[in-house]
């Protein structure tokens, strides 16, 4: 398939997403946002900071890293990255960082849509309030040992929760974010 001319045709338009077609290729695009951020947070005690939320596609609890769209709140198009993922860490732990740095960024699911994650490590935390997410969601925090954290996930998918395969991820670049660290 050539990408030097797309015919791009909206075969369906919700309240925040479409089906396009580009030439024959059938995905989704998010509306009404500029990105997307995933925050991989530490607490200075050495605990990773997940969630577990009921998600209906799936139609199941989902244990995830905190995460959310950027330039999707009203008045704020043009919200950082850096910005976005500090309010989605403080809405839906409760925790603020006085460090919040890069870790990796990378598309989603690229055949099915065209969304780009961009995840920073949160650390140098501090609790502000209980977390929970806003009005729309429903989240319990949990705090593990970063030692114990696939035990943890293995627990989690007995009970039978699903695994947002972006947390293995972050566990691969913090871990080499850790031994780098040490290195120096």
């Amino acid at each position: 398939m050539s990408s030097d001319n797309p015919q791009r045709e909206v075969l369906w338009a919700g309240r925040f997403l479409d089906v396009v077609r580009i030439n024959r290729w059938e995905f989704v695009q998010r509306k009404n946002i500029t990105g997307i951020v995933g925050i991989v947070p530490v607490t200075n005690d050495g605990k990773l900071v997940l969630l577990e939320q009921y998600r209906p596609p799936i139609g199941g609890k989902v244990i995830e890293l905190p995460a959310g769209l950027v330039g999707d709140v009203p008045g704020n198009r043009s919200e950082p990255l850096e910005a976005a993922a500090r309010r989605e860490l403080h809405e839906e732990t409760g925790y603020e960082a006085r460090r919040m740095e890069v870790l990796f960024e990378g598309c989603v699911t690229p055949g099915l849509c065209d969304e780009t994650i961009s995840f920073f490590l949160a650390t140098d935390l501090y609790k502000t309030a209980d977390g929970g997410g806003d009005e729309t969601e429903d989240i319990i925090v949990h705090e593990v040992p970063l030692g114990a954290v696939m035990d943890f996930l293995a627990e989690q998918q007995r009970k039978g929760f699903f695994i947002d395969l972006k947390v293995y991820s972050a566990l691969f670049f913090l871990q080499r974010e850790i031994v780098e660290r040490q290195e120096d």
